[in-house]
């Protein structure tokens, strides 16, 4: 077996490669065979300065995934960092591919540092829940000062290595791709040029700036909305202004060790593997995806125009079809505007993005366009009898083998892919908007569709960057079921006597960026109302029907795009306030019904929609809407705004234990047995003392 860190030496110069694919994470061996290099070349009479980089595509890109959740074993990193920095000859940290995490901190300990300039650094322990926990607190800002390093570790940002020698994280940037020659050549010229060994741990970082702490502290608040992590990064980082470094290394270890045994670290170490396991399907194993270079767009409105630039952005040739001349001038201009702010915020140059217009994105108002797509996704109106229309269409020009997608947020996807002679090719993609930004895509299997067929739907995603989460076929899939649910119980609430502000404010407060009425405003109550009308005809007797939603929409109340919904919105603001009328509209409601309206308590507000939400996942998995309860955490995560340090309604569910959760429903359900029945599923793993995480080995 090859050993993880490699020793060797060149001329006067020591050299120490990190030898531990994929990515030379800081598994147990690499940090023994790091402290044993480092031994060696204390010993070695030859080796005047060391070089320090990793072997294949990267540096070290942080921690082994392997060891989360396990006990750490000798030795520990803050004590490999520490003989680094400590040793009486230098030691140069050559940077290519990520240095992140603990691969980051093992840089700073080095006494200079030189990157590649295509390689990229960052501290982005606060997304896992935790903190840097070997140095990075401490010795970041004795580099770069309180605001850059404040900046970089309650974010998690990754920088480019011209940004980051900006800041001051690495000493030189070279251009090319010879990680090893860039190292050899700036120990050369340290040596050459006498400079100075310097241990970052060393440097006074100054006076405090009290200020840049209070206005970080207040905006990380605001960002955070209840996330621990990053507010105790900052008292982390404050100590390397408060104490001597050794104390200040004491206090982050201490405040890292504390975020260790969180329960917003659970929530968020499920959460990343959860995004990981999503990809684990049954097709996987017996089929191989289609090959995909071109794709077809049907429809160019907000949704089919954000498609495509997610297709063009992936290296795809894309076709957008609309229905006559106008809308296809509309279609590109909209297109157009997407990419240029993809330049504006540097993830396309000038002359990328002209060359995708020109050579990659064509327009046409005829189908036989797409003969030649290698898959065509459909994103006209969300209505049945138009969708049907269009895939009889594309059933007569698709050339065989193409695939067929639906882009539909509630539709049946058997009944559109019954409109051709070919459901097997047919799938779903629910796409969340802006398309070219949402990372979603929740990859809906009809009946009839092809395993390759799916696999090539979650190879499409992954090229787009993007997490694809496997739903069956039912209103909604797996999200929009779930929002449906959960908003009748906010809904409920509101016709009982809660007002929706109350509602909105206990969900912000509860780690969501938006209640489900600032939500509703947002994404349009019209669209929300379309569906209640056509859900309308196969309603359950037994359901509760609340309408003052309706009543808005009946007034052309349909939220931001009007300028009124449940809030009021100025002209142009994103933000609104509270509608007086709203609430009469309401309060009418509750007269002609007879309700007499009571208070509700955050508490109560968030233990119904919760249990709602809770128990509709129960039945999706139950059902197989959804393969496991992680499928479900991961749809709520990236496309529905759930906190993401909560893990998804699942975890937070078995955190919360699942007999509090069944109780809460069958007393809740003393007012309305209809709606909050438990899901079987839930009962049997409550009665029986499991978690729906049990559940979460299949595939």
């Amino acid at each position: 077996m090859t050993e993880p860190v490699r020793y060797s030496v060149d001329q006067d110069i020591a050299l120490i490669a990190v030898d531990n694919p994929p990515v030379n994470a800081l598994s147990q061996a690499v940090r023994a065979g790091l402290k044993a290099a480092m031994e060696r070349f204390a010993a070695d009479p030859q080796a005047r300065i060391a070089v320090l980089y990793g072997l294949g595509r990267t540096f070290i890109a942080g921690a082994d995934i392997k060891e989360f959740g396990k006990p750490m074993a000798e030795p520990f990193l803050p004590d490999v960092i520490a003989a680094i920095e400590a040793s009486d000859k230098p030691v140069i940290a050559a940077l290519h591919g990520t240095a992140l995490g603990g691969g980051l901190e093992v840089a700073l300990g080095c006494h200079a540092r030189v990157a590649l300039a295509t390689a990229k650094v960052g501290l982005p322990e606060v997304t896992l829940g935790i903190l840097p926990g070997a140095g990075g607190t401490q010795r970041l800002p004795r580099l770069t000062g309180a605001e850059a390093a404040l900046d970089l570790i309650t974010s998690g940002r990754h920088v480019g290595a011209r940004e980051a020698e900006t800041l001051g994280i690495v000493d030189a940037v070279v251009e090319g791709d010879d990680v090893l020659e860039a190292g050899r050549v700036f120990a050369r010229g340290f040596l050459e040029g006498g400079a100075a060994l310097r241990r970052t741990g060393e440097i006074d970082p100054g006076a405090k700036p009290e200020e840049v702490f209070a206005s970080v502290r207040a905006a990380t608040k605001k960002r955070a909305r209840g996330q621990l992590s990053p507010m105790v990064a900052i008292d982390a980082v404050e100590a390397a202004y408060d104490l001597p470094f050794a104390d200040g290394m004491a206090r982050e270890r201490a405040l890292f060790t504390e975020l260790m045994n969180s329960d917003q670290r659970a929530g968020l170490i499920h959460a990343f593997f959860a995004e990981r396991a999503v990809s684990k399907i049954p097709e996987a194993g017996t089929a191989t995806a289609r090959r995909v270079e071109s794709v077809g767009v049907i429809g160019g409105g907000t949704m089919g125009s954000g498609i495509a630039v997610a297709a063009l952005n992936s290296g795809l040739s894309v076709t957008l079809i609309e229905r006559d001349a106008e809308s296809v001038e509309r279609a590109r201009g909209i297109v157009s505007r997407l990419l240029d702010d993809g330049v504006r915020r540097g993830k396309l140059t000038q002359d990328k993005r002209d060359a995708l217009l020109s050579e990659a994105f064509s327009t046409s108002t005829e189908y036989a366009a797409l003969s030649d797509a290698d898959l065509v996704i459909e994103a006209v109106f969300e209505d049945m009898d138009v969708k049907k229309q269009v895939f009889a269409k594309l059933d007569a020009v698709a050339k065989p083998g193409a695939i067929l997608a639906t882009n539909t947020s509630y539709l049946d996807v058997n009944e559109i892919a019954a409109a051709t002679t070919r459901p097997q090719d047919v799938i779903g993609f629910h796409f969340f908007s802006p398309a070219h930004v949402m990372r979603l895509l929740e990859v809906v299997v009809a009946d009839k569709t092809a395993p390759d067929t799916v696999v090539t739907g979650f190879a499409l995603a992954k090229r787009m960057k993007k997490v694809a989460v496997r739903a069956g076929v039912c209103d909604g899939f797996i999200g929009n079921r779930l929002l449906n649910t959960y908003r009748k119980a906010a809904d409920y609430m509101v016709e009982d006597g809660a007002s929706p502000y109350e509602i909105d404010k206990a969900l912000v407060d509860f780690g969501f960026a938006m209640g489900p009425f600032a939500v509703g405003d947002l994404a349009g109550l019209d669209i929300a109302w379309a569906g209640r009308k056509r859900r309308a005809a196969t309603r359950d007797p037994r359901e509760r029907v609340v309408g003052f939603a309706d009543r808005l929409c009946e007034r052309g109340w349909f939220g931001q795009k009007t300028g009124r919904g449940f809030y009021l919105y100025e002209e142009g603001a994103r933000r609104g306030t509270p509608d007086p009328e709203v609430i009469a509209i309401i309060e009418a409601e509750r007269a002609e019904k007879g309700i007499t309206p009571r208070d509700f308590t955050h508490e109560e507000i968030i233990r119904r929609y919760m249990a709602a939400m809770v128990n509709e996942a129960a039945k999706t998995v139950e059902e197989g809407i959804a393969l496991r309860p992680l499928d479900v955490d991961v749809t709520m995560l990236m496309g529905y705004g759930f906190p993401r340090w909560r893990g998804g309604p699942m975890h937070y569910a078995d955190a919360q234990g699942l007999d509090t959760i069944l109780a809460d429903l069958r007393r809740f359900g003393e007012e309305d047995a209809f709606f909050w029945e438990p899901a079987p599923l839930l009962v049997k793993l409550a009665e029986a003392g499991e978690t729906f995480a049990s559940l979460n080995d299949r595939n």
